[in-house]
């Protein structure tokens, strides 16, 4: 198609997005769903104008999932206002470091025994598909830096985290495989892949929010009136922080979210010294944050259905995709939750809202940039875009009916206190 033809296609699509988003809203369907359907008609089992080879197009595909999962990290950082010593952190930590690393090892068996996959390939696969997603899963975060909603807070914090932490497991895979260095008996991958990486990215993250935050809140004070500019600090603090962590070889994601969060709690501080809403900064940078987001969102979800064909899809997700979701997933989550107060309703939202999406594609793509043999890379393809197309589907149809229900039952609870 020539470029006058996307243009005309692109304007339409926004348009349409823009126009029919209240009407959208009513059915019980995410918008996600229709912009991976309208992918799929462009792409090889519709009118065949969008064709993407993940295996041919890896490198353009891994820097476009990148940018998504980096902004959509950063944004659901500053949506958590809570401090580190809320009691609430104990989920979403316990979801990301406990309930993935045992995703894992449960997808790494399966991939072994049922998928007849080298063992390094496996726990490839388990690193890929562990990690729940901070771009597709908006409807189940916190909606608000006020919401004190516990499982939205979980969702949001767990997304955030396990896009870093579940890169110890992606490195140890591609190690076994002999595409990266794990030293001896693995001593290199647990001192730098492991602990180095997590803290370094964690700290540097950390460090950059609070100081970019303290240095804005300054120059307000110094001049009384904001800054200007909010999405260029936004942009420059992700930036920044995951550039900064890459080169000393930390994990960027763990950064960029850790920013996030120290830039919310810095600028939430300057609010409650100055009692001043026009020098609260992070409200204008969430803003703009999450409109960057959606529409990195709308072009990923656009790929990913011009991905889908019949070299691309497997008949394993039949028996794959529940197997993960009703019985991995709850699994992890429920030895993962042990100790907490978690009601028997709040596990199970946890254990069914474990969203696979963009961060699953990003972590594919760098996989196959670092050399996976196609023997191997052909069926990874294949099974984690057929589960991804199949959470965006299966969670953005239960997404709104189960969240109605879960908002009426916290209601009536509330009103049968007073």
């Amino acid at each position: 198609m020539k470029i006058e033809g996307w243009y005309l296609l692109l304007g339409a699509l926004m348009l349409a997005i823009a126009l029919l988003d209240r009407y959208v809203r009513r059915l019980p369907i995410t918008s996600t769903i229709l912009y991976l359907a309208v992918g799929a008609a462009l792409g090889p089992f519709g009118a065949g104008i969008l064709r993407i080879d993940p295996l041919k197009d890896s490198a353009f595909l891994e820097r476009a999932t990148e940018l998504g999962v980096i902004i959509s990290l950063f944004t659901a950082g500053l949506k958590l206002r809570a401090p580190l010593r809320d009691a609430r952190w104990r989920f979403p930590v316990r979801l990301a470091f406990v309930s993935m690393s045992l995703t894992v090892g449960m997808i790494a068996m399966v991939g072994v025994w049922l998928l007849d996959l080298p063992l390094g390939a496996a726990i490839l696969l388990g690193a890929i598909l562990a990690p729940t997603d901070p771009v597709l899963a908006s409807d189940v975060q916190v909606e608000h830096p006020g919401d004190r909603d516990r499982i939205r807070f979980s969702l949001t914090g767990e997304a955030g985290f396990n896009d870093g932490s579940a890169f110890p497991f992606v490195m140890l895979g591609l190690g076994l495989l002999g595409l990266h260095e794990l030293g001896a008996a693995g001593w290199r991958w647990f001192a730098v892949d492991f602990l180095w990486a997590i803290a370094a990215g964690l700290g540097i993250g950390a460090a950059l929010g609070r100081f970019v935050g303290k240095y804005m809140d300054r120059l307000r004070a110094a001049h009384e009136e904001t800054v200007g500019r909010d999405e260029f600090i936004a942009l420059g603090l992700v930036g920044f922080s995951y550039g900064l962590a890459i080169l000393v070889h930390a994990y960027g994601f763990l950064a960029v979210f850790a920013a996030g969060l120290a830039f919310r709690r810095r600028d939430g501080a300057a609010l409650a010294a100055q009692k001043n809403p026009d020098f609260y900064l992070s409200g204008p940078v969430l803003s703009a944050n999450e409109q960057l987001e959606r529409l990195m969102e709308i072009g990923l979800v656009l790929i990913l259905g011009g991905m889908l064909s019949s070299d691309y899809l497997t008949s394993d997700v039949f028996w794959l995709g529940p197997l993960l979701f009703l019985v991995i997933r709850p699994l992890a989550v429920a030895i993962g939750t042990i100790g907490t107060s978690a009601t028997r309703v709040e596990r199970g939202l946890l254990a069914w809202f474990g969203i696979r999406g963009i961060g699953s594609l990003y972590y594919l793509m760098f996989a196959l940039q670092h050399g996976v043999p196609k023997a191997i890379a052909q069926p990874l393809c294949s099974i984690v875009l057929s589960l991804v197309a199949t959470s965006i589907i299966v969670h953005g149809i239960s997404v709104t009916p189960l969240m109605n229900g879960y908002e009426a039952r916290k209601k009536r609870r509330f009103s049968g206190k007073l």
